[in-house]
């Protein structure tokens, strides 16, 4: 319970815990915001890491520290995530073409849950190799996407070219869009709100689909 608060906690509060971090740890923040992006993308045990939001606050911090000593560069930041979200769904991948199958057999599991899996299977079945493009921007969908991809939904060859596309697509308009509005004062006072409004808007797909399928296998 402690975990999960200091996870909403650090979601929520994201552009305040982005700057205790820069100020104690300079430019050291690079290697820790490429840990999370490349564990929140790499692990299937990691979908509750932050993603769009932390992409949103990171553009933002880069914006908001301009002018101070080491201030960070918003390209190198941006070269450096798109680097984790590759890297981490290519060890995705990776695991779920060599481990995939063992990984989910036992149905009671917690952490290798079986509806997450059949929700990305259904994703593959209706948009293909878009998938990966797709799912980037829907939370815990995108760390099962590459996982189910190397089980074998996807040629590694093939699956390249989905993940540097969806991961420059991702990482782009987030970290972006966070340097160049981050520095707002309309943003800069919402930003708490303006993090649970991107969450709610990447679940929202996810409880449509949810609902749709209820919906579909009621009696009528």
């Amino acid at each position: 319970m402690d975990l999960l608060h200091l996870i909403v906690d650090f979601v929520l509060h994201i552009d305040v815990h982005l700057q205790e971090l820069f100020t104690t740890y300079g430019l050291w923040v690079y290697g820790i915001l490429f840990l999370i992006i490349f564990s929140e993308t790499g692990f299937v045990v990691t979908p509750f890491l932050p993603g769009d939001s932390l992409l949103f606050a990171a553009g933002a911090l880069v914006a908001t520290t301009q002018g101070v000593p080491n201030a960070m560069n918003i390209h190198s930041l941006v070269l450096l995530l798109l680097s984790a979200a590759v890297l981490g769904n290519i060890l995705n991948y990776t695991i779920g073409h060599f481990f995939g199958d063992k990984l989910f057999t036992n149905p009671k599991s917690k952490v290798f849950r079986k509806d997450h899996l059949d929700k990305t299977h259904a994703f593959f079945e209706k948009h293909g190799g878009k998938t990966i493009i797709i799912t980037r921007f829907l939370p815990i969908i995108r760390t099962f996407a590459p996982f189910v991809a190397g089980m074998g939904a996807m040629t590694y060859k093939r699956f390249m070219v989905f993940n540097f596309i969806g991961g420059a697509t991702w990482v782009f308009s987030f970290a972006y869009a966070g340097y160049w509005f981050g520095e707002l004062e309309f943003v800069k006072k919402n930003f708490t709100m303006l993090m649970m409004g991107i969450i709610v808007i990447s679940l929202l797909p996810m409880f449509i689909q949810a609902i749709r399928l209820k919906l579909a296998s009621t009696p009528h």
